[in-house]
């Protein structure tokens, strides 16, 4: 059954962590609306590309141009069944929006499907829906989720972890994964049931 998926972003958010579920989610036959703060359906945002390349951290290199294809001011969480929040440098000033925290708690209070991928904790931790859970991050994100009360799942870059209605993962290479945990999700008796 298609469900209407939320994906909050903003600049410089990491292009693969975008791009890709925006995509994929279409094809599995959703509705994904993406959305940033200050922004209309229409306007573009940056992305970044973020790589493994050996260094002590990530690289980062220019992505694409994104076109919002909703505009924030209009979303209405309860219009949505299901919430994104990719990661690379938006969560860390998206989390200092008042309305998106509210959005994101809306989807937990609701126990609706939630995906955050590598930054994407950040956001979590600042609108303090992880107490309790088992969350992965990008592993820099690690003390941002045990202080927020979380318990950080120190996986494999490919891999996925599931608590409840949240899947996370620690970067875009666990793509497969997540995506399929998450339409696992999506398509769940109580999922349905919310529909």
């Amino acid at each position: 059954m298609s469900k209407r998926i939320l994906i909050i972003c903003g600049d410089y958010v990491e292009d693969y962590e975008l791009m890709v579920p925006f995509q994929a989610l279409q094809a599995m036959g959703h509705t994904v609306a993406a959305v940033c703060p200050g922004k209309q359906a229409g306007e573009q945002i940056r992305t970044a590309i973020h790589d493994f390349e050996g260094d002590q951290t990530y690289s980062e290199k220019p992505g694409h141009n994104f076109t919002l294809n909703a505009s924030f001011n209009d979303i209405d969480p309860a219009r949505y069944d299901a919430l994104v929040i990719p990661g690379g440098r938006a969560p860390e000033y998206l989390r200092l929006d008042e309305r998106v925290l509210a959005i994101t708690q809306h989807f937990f209070a609701q126990s609706k499907p939630v995906a955050a991928i590598c930054h994407g904790a950040q956001l979590l931790a600042a609108a303090d829906v992880i107490r309790g859970k088992t969350v992965s991050a990008y592993p820099a994100c690690a003390p941002e989720v045990r202080l927020a009360g979380g318990h950080y799942a120190d996986i494999a870059v490919t891999a996925a972890v599931v608590d409840g209605n949240l899947v996370t993962a620690p970067a875009w290479p666990a793509h497969p994964e997540w995506l399929a945990k998450f339409h696992a999700l999506l398509d769940s008796p109580a999922a349905a049931a919310r529909s």
